[in-house]
């Protein structure tokens, strides 16, 4: 028989035990209810992340590193190349919108979010430009600290990088970014060098074949670049490429991100340079991007130097190409730092009014081009279809006025006879790389009618009518006031054909958007 007692306290501790989790549910039941109604004063407090897949295999990160109290957020906003500190902010986790701010150079950027938060998502919402629809985003916790900016390195002190001794003529090639931008691929570089070396385009100058943005993968445990999927083998390519009597450029930045938000060289700035040397690579653009994150256009010169250095200290020639759109006017300072050329403008667009406006702005630039150190107005548009043929001509042939490089950025595989022409026209290209590097200057303009001049070797000169106008135009001249004399011989670089004058006047009638083109020599 069992003993009572045993069984009273045994009933007791069960009912004890089923009093205690009951108290406990209605305690949890409680303490739900009070944060269910509790103000939400710190929910998006943390840093997010959104994981965007690029095709290539890397990976697109947009950062929101957020502290909220109340209805004001604080915080930053880092998306490729961009910083920007939240100046401005509405609403909460049920809904918000906000305001991201950086300086640029001398001017300030903005963007702007809209989000809210759903379970454990922020879902937020941006525009690319004002006119652009919303491109949507769900961001997701990270650890703390991750996407943060490295930290500032100290610009060097300035010295002289001596000449390479390279670019002693304008270079001359072929760039991916305008026609192909992010599609670029193996493939693609392997079939323009094909069409390149075997087109007549090899054969009028052009050598350089130049990989843009988006090549880049992330860093190996030494700290050494890697190339994404579209890219297996960079030295087999380039290997390639020299294999059609053609060289390989590719491009950097000295920020942590490129312009499109690929791995930089900040930091390794030496091992890049070496790797580079080591893959074969013949041509780096060097675009500033990422490093207005952490440096104010007064350091340029000093961020371009370490690159400028490290180059020369391979011992490869490798021409290098300065990409930061004419800031802290940097043709003053350009050479200094190893520089071959220097952009001179914001990016061009193929577009008649891009292309006039930076062309036609150079003018003031003149005295500071010399063979080995060039200004840049940027790549040509020529066959992109944004312009028309006479567009594209006078595109051409001020281009080579400005002793600019020439560095076509259409599809090579297939573009029409005509602007093959335009693109191996051996007389004007001759003028683009006369050897004594001197750029042309604007010596007349009459409403939209303009003449530039430039010397060439051997006591020539070229000459150029321009017609900006929209309508034909007709223009008379002076050959005396273009030092032109009865003795000269004029050769029309775009009909191949000597110009037969007599008297001391010309008229001459120029089309919409035109140019006539002469070599004056004696």
């Amino acid at each position: 028989m069992r003993n009572k007692n045993h069984y009273h306290r045994s009933t007791f501790a069960v009912g004890l035990a089923l009093a205690l989790v009951l108290l406990t549910n209605l305690t949890i039941s409680f303490v739900t209810a009070q944060q269910s109604n509790a103000p939400a004063n710190d929910l998006l407090t943390g840093n997010w992340v959104v994981r965007a897949p690029n095709a290539d295999g890397t990976v697109r990160l947009t950062y929101l590193n957020l502290k909220q109290e109340s209805s004001h957020i604080t915080g930053s906003i880092r998306v490729t190349q961009f910083y920007y500190l939240i100046t401005e902010s509405t609403g909460g986790p049920d809904g918000f919108t906000l305001t991201g701010t950086m300086k640029d150079g001398t001017s300030e950027r903005r963007v702007q979010y809209e989000g809210k938060l759903v379970g454990d998502e922020l879902h937020i919402a941006t525009r690319r430009r004002p006119d652009a629809p919303l491109t949507e985003m769900v961001a997701h916790r990270a650890p703390a600290g991750e996407g943060a900016l490295p930290a500032r390195i100290p610009p060097p002190a300035l010295h002289k990088v001596p000449d390479n001794g390279l670019a002693r003529t304008p270079p001359m090639g072929w760039n991916s970014w305008n026609k192909f931008a992010g599609r670029v691929d193996d493939a693609t570089i392997r079939s323009i060098a094909d069409a390149m070396s075997s087109n007549g385009m090899k054969e009028a100058g052009y050598l350089y074949i130049n990989i843009d943005d988006t090549w880049e993968g992330g860093r190996d445990a030494q700290g050494n670049i890697q190339t994404n999927n579209k890219f297996p083998d960079m030295k087999a390519l380039a290997d390639y490429v020299h294999s059609k009597g053609l060289k390989l450029g590719i491009y950097s930045s000295p920020g942590p991100n490129t312009c499109a938000g690929y791995e930089g060289s900040y930091g390794h700035e030496e091992q890049d340079a070496r790797t580079y040397a080591t893959w074969g690579i013949d041509y780096l653009k060097y675009d500033w991007c990422g490093a207005r994150t952490l440096y104010t256009d007064e350091e340029m010169p000093a961020i371009y130097q370490k690159m400028g250095d490290a180059l020369r200290a391979t011992h490869r020639p490798i021409i290098y190409s300065l990409c930061q759109y004419g800031r802290l006017d940097v043709w003053k300072w350009g050479a200094d730092v190893g520089g071959n050329l220097w952009r001179t403008t914001g990016d061009i667009r193929d577009s008649w009014d891009s292309m006039s406006k930076i062309g036609f702005g150079q003018n003031e630039l003149a005295q500071y081009a010399k063979p080995g150190h060039w200004n840049d107005p940027d790549m040509l548009e020529i066959g992109n279809g944004g312009m028309s043929e006479i567009e594209y001509k006078t595109h051409m042939s001020l281009w080579a006025m400005l002793a600019a490089p020439l560095l076509a950025g259409n599809d090579l595989r297939n573009m029409s006879p005509a602007i093959l022409q335009i693109l191996t026209n051996r007389e004007v290209i001759a003028v683009d790389q006369d050897r004594d590097g001197k750029q042309g200057t604007r010596i007349w303009k009459s409403a939209d009618q303009e003449i530039w001049t430039r010397p060439l070797s051997g006591g020539a000169k070229a000459v150029a009518f321009f017609n900006r106008a929209a309508a034909e135009a007709l223009v008379n001249i002076r050959w005396a006031d273009i030092g032109i004399s009865g003795k000269s011989r004029l050769r029309d670089l775009w009909s191949h054909q000597d110009v037969e004058w007599t008297g001391t006047d010309y008229a001459l009638t120029i089309p919409a958007h035109g140019v006539v083109m002469l070599r004056v020599s004696r």
